[in-house]
């Protein structure tokens, strides 16, 4: 899963990215310092595969990844071609989610985006200008297909009514995931890529003062995030970053002094498995490797078997399924499969959260 940091220039896009993959791309008080995208790929904490790995203490542990995207920030008229222009444009269309970084800090010699701090209208930019590029997507596709229509308009009739309806959408400033259409030319919209059916998280930057929850903005992005069935959070990004510097438990104590749950790392993961209906499986490959993968809810166990191997979803011929709690308790695979523990699934078999699979398929 791809996730890309969205925002205005100057909004901390990447110390946030800094943040959350700990590297350390350049930052500074001007507009584009980011041009190329930056990619970071961070693991997934997850208790339960530290609870695996300590019974079966394999060679590696391998967690699920979430790969970060930063994006150079976006300006007004940007579909227009304003600031980076349509190069911004297609690097978010690469992603899986988006992640809205909105600016509520400020710093006297970082200049914000919109010439004062105002994430609420930093928030309605950014949605004017991607619901304005998909416009320009849908009327392309609008006379491609007019074109092709005069040949056999019967055909092409409710293409047409549908990318017309769609078109109207978004003319109104609302987002295509809002569109009445959205499930009926699901097809369609995955064709398109449209930025503004991307699935999103809204993320407010301020200053540690204003931890854990900035009152002057939060409570109107929260309604707003809410409203849209969107995650919002509150972070410092520059305080994360600082942060990585130190020794965990001491990381850890501070955050907990400043009313956090958790780092901006694991606030993200859990808002982002649960908006997007992620889940997470295990496997154990002799005593060489516990590994987890991260899939969609309602995931068949045959496709389940083609995230750690095409060979195995095509030869696929059985699971055997056993929770990985079940498992730590009876403390060894094999002692589990002394006890009956383990379960034949067929293809049809739908994973749930925590599962531990072993595939057996044709070669």
């Amino acid at each position: 899963m791809e996730i890309g940091l969205v925002g205005m220039p100057n909004a901390g896009k990447s110390t946030l990215f800094n943040a959350l993959t700990r590297h350390a791309v350049p930052t500074a008080p001007y507009p584009f310092t980011t041009i190329e995208p930056h990619r970071g790929v961070v693991p997934v904490p997850d208790p339960r595969l530290e609870a695996l790995a300590r019974i079966i203490r394999p060679e590696r542990v391998v967690p699920a990844t979430l790969t970060v995207v930063d994006i150079a920030g976006l300006v007004r008229n940007a579909h227009r071609g304003e600031g980076l222009g349509n190069q911004f444009l297609a690097h978010i269309r690469e992603v899986d989610a988006l992640l809205m970084v909105l600016r509520g800090f400020a710093a006297p010699n970082v200049p914000a985006g919109l010439g004062e701090v105002d994430p609420v209208a930093e928030l309605e930019v950014l949605d004017l200008e991607l619901a304005l590029a998909d416009l320009e997507t849908v009327q392309r596709r609008l006379e491609k297909t007019r074109k092709a229509a005069k040949a056999d308009p019967s055909a092409f009739a409710e293409t047409l009514a549908a990318l017309e309806d769609l078109a109207a959408h978004l003319q109104a400033g609302r987002p295509a995931r809002t569109w009445p259409g959205r499930e009926a030319w699901a097809g369609l919209l995955r064709e398109l890529f449209l930025l503004t059916d991307k699935p999103r998280l809204l993320v407010l930057n301020v200053s540690e003062e204003d931890l854990p929850e900035d009152g002057r903005w939060a409570a109107e992005l929260a309604r707003r995030a809410a409203a849209e069935g969107s995650p919002f959070l509150v972070v410092c990004a520059e305080l994360e970053a600082a942060l990585n510097e130190w020794p965990e438990e001491e990381a850890r104590a501070y955050r907990e002094s400043l009313g956090l749950s958790g780092s901006a790392l694991d606030r993200l993961i859990r808002a982002a498995y649960a908006h997007l209906g992620l889940i997470t499986f295990f496997t154990i490959t002799g005593g060489h490797e516990v590994r987890a993968w991260a899939i969609r809810k309602g995931t068949r166990a045959q496709q389940a078997a083609g995230r750690v191997h095409s060979d195995m979803e095509r030869g696929f011929i059985r699971a055997e399924v056993i929770p990985w709690n079940v498992l730590v308790e009876a403390g060894s695979p094999q002692a589990a499969r002394e006890r009956g523990l383990w379960r034949i699934e067929g293809r049809d078999y739908e994973v749930q959260d925590g599962d531990v699979l072993h595939f057996r398929f044709h070669a």
